[in-house]
């Protein structure tokens, strides 16, 4: 049976608007969201025994079960138990490139590479859409890790609908190694500071929802449109994380005075990234903002817009 070495790269939003409050607890959303080159590898290996072993090169990244990986392969194990008993257990490696607890994805994208590795592992023959119904039980950013590119997400984030995408944009991202934010507290504040404009009815949510595929962001999208879409960012979350966290507010500050196309907070944080029109600025930008803030613990990536999702880098074996 074959190993195999799988890309799965991270995500940023563009936009990030919060609605209202949903019947399962959960937030309604409205996002933009844009895959982009930055990306780890996920290598997997059979192994001859029933049991499911992670091992990752990043210190904070858990090998066990509170790694969303792990729980990817054990909700295949789950789902697909004769296949499992036929084929038996796997070996996970993650070489972490994309930073942890940074509002990229990177948890969610490891676990749609292990479905996808694990749906061609056990010759599973699996469609895009039940791989995405399969992420969704674990987590709502999966869906959209799977397919990535360019995709507007509604509902919890796990309706997809996927534009045409783009990669000629750049993007420069700032993040301080020791900081993290919660995504729960995040979200949990939003709703106490904000609770009182959510929208109240089913036909309202979706009526709003609905206005993000029409949207100026949108259009800007499709025109390719760099400036306009550098105007129109937006993140809901930055609300409660920018007035809370000096150091992500600096940083966005800093990037907002390098000339960039735009600037924000990419999900609950605590990345900021720059949009820029070329490898070349994003390099200039990246300098800039090293010299207005020298601080050893913050640290910077330059990727490109990508078109890709999970993707297969080679059979290893």
């Amino acid at each position: 049976m074959r190993s195999y070495s799988l890309i799965a790269p991270a995500k940023i939003n563009l936009h990030l608007e919060i609605l209202g409050d949903r019947v399962d607890g959960y937030h309604e959303l409205a996002m933009l969201m844009q895959s982009i080159d930055l990306a780890d590898t996920i290598d997997l290996h059979p192994l001859s025994t029933d049991i499911i072993r992670v091992h990752c090169n990043h210190p904070l990244v858990p090998p066990d079960k509170g790694n969303l990986a792990y729980k990817a392969a054990q909700l295949m194990v789950e789902e697909f138990p004769e296949v499992f008993a036929r084929f038996g257990g796997v070996e996970i490696t993650i070489n972490k490139q994309i930073p942890v607890a940074a509002g990229l994805a990177g948890g969610s994208t490891d676990a749609a590479a292990v479905l996808v590795g694990l749906d061609m592992m056990w010759q599973l023959g699996l469609t895009r859409p039940e791989l995405q119904e399969l992420g969704a039980k674990l987590g709502s950013d999966i869906p959209f890790c799977l397919t990535g590119g360019t995709a507007i997400a509604t509902g919890r984030g796990e309706e997809i609908d996927s534009l045409l995408g783009i990669d000629s944009f750049y993007v420069v991202l700032g993040k301080y190694r020791r900081l993290t934010i919660s995504t729960a507290w995040a979200y949990q504040t939003y709703r106490t500071q904000f609770g009182h404009s959510y929208v109240r009815n089913a036909e309202r949510l979706a009526s709003s929802a609905a206005r993000v595929h029409s949207g100026p962001l949108v259009k800007a999208m499709i025109n390719k449109d760099g400036v306009q879409i550098g105007q129109l960012l937006h993140n809901d979350l930055e609300k409660v994380v920018l007035p809370t966290t000096p150091q992500v507010a600096q940083l966005k500050e800093a990037f907002q005075n390098t000339g960039a196309l735009g600037t924000m907070m990419s999900g609950s944080g605590p990345t900021v990234f720059a949009l820029c029109e070329s490898e070349a600025q994003a390099l200039e930008v990246q300098h800039q903002v090293r010299v207005a803030i020298p601080d050893p613990d913050l640290d910077f990536w330059v990727s490109k817009f990508s078109n890709q999702g999970i993707q297969l880098a080679s059979p290893v074996s």
